[in-house]
């Protein structure tokens, strides 16, 4: 086999040779995974990063410009998306914090104890409903409906366009709807 050159291998992997995209992912794969590792500390999610690396680097592969090594600008881009994730992570835990905060400051507030019963209840029930969401439509409606937050600002926190954040949105309060409609047993046909 001959060495592997920066030049031999972009090129093969531009052109879309699957041995030239293996034999990048062979060499760079198990320093890239220690690095999402070190970032995420989490082995499941460090795969996952180290994956995402690979697809955004070969998909911009084409715009590499040599003034840095290939394995630098993987890197680069290893730790790009792993903080990311980070984030996006931090960002959700925070959101749960802040919504188990909600619900108690909610629950202190009622007037009478059977109120704050049945208010435990309702919110409990949708907290659950809530969890049932995937993460892509749970967000929106937490920021919209929890937060208070305009779907500008929505999309602003979230890196998406308007018109993505108005579909989730749509999407979610009706999965939404659904998944309260399963707990109760009520179907609002």
């Amino acid at each position: 086999m001959e060495p592997l050159t920066s030049s031999h291998v972009i090129a093969g992997c531009i052109a879309g040779d699957d041995s030239a995209i293996e034999r990048l992912v062979s060499e760079y794969q198990p320093g890239i995974f220690r690095l999402t590792l070190s970032v995420l500390n989490d082995p499941v999610e460090a795969n996952e990063a180290t994956q995402d690396t690979f697809i955004a680097a070969l998909g911009a592969l084409k715009n590499y410009r040599e003034n840095s090594t290939l394995k630098a600008w993987l890197y680069t881009i290893g730790l790009n998306i792993s903080r990311n994730r980070l984030r996006k992570r931090k960002t959700l835990q925070r959101l749960n914090a802040t919504l188990q905060s909600i619900f108690r400051i909610q629950s202190q507030k009622m007037a009478s104890p059977e109120e704050a019963i049945i208010q435990n209840e309702k919110d409990a029930a949708l907290w659950k409903a809530l969890n049932q969401l995937g993460e892509k439509h749970r967000i929106p409606l937490v920021l919209r409906y929890f937060h208070n937050l305009s779907v500008t600002e929505i999309a602003e926190i979230m890196n998406i366009n308007e018109g993505t954040i108005h579909s989730r949105l749509h999407i979610g309060r009706e999965r939404l709807r659904v998944e309260l409609e399963k707990q109760s047993g009520f179907s609002g046909a």
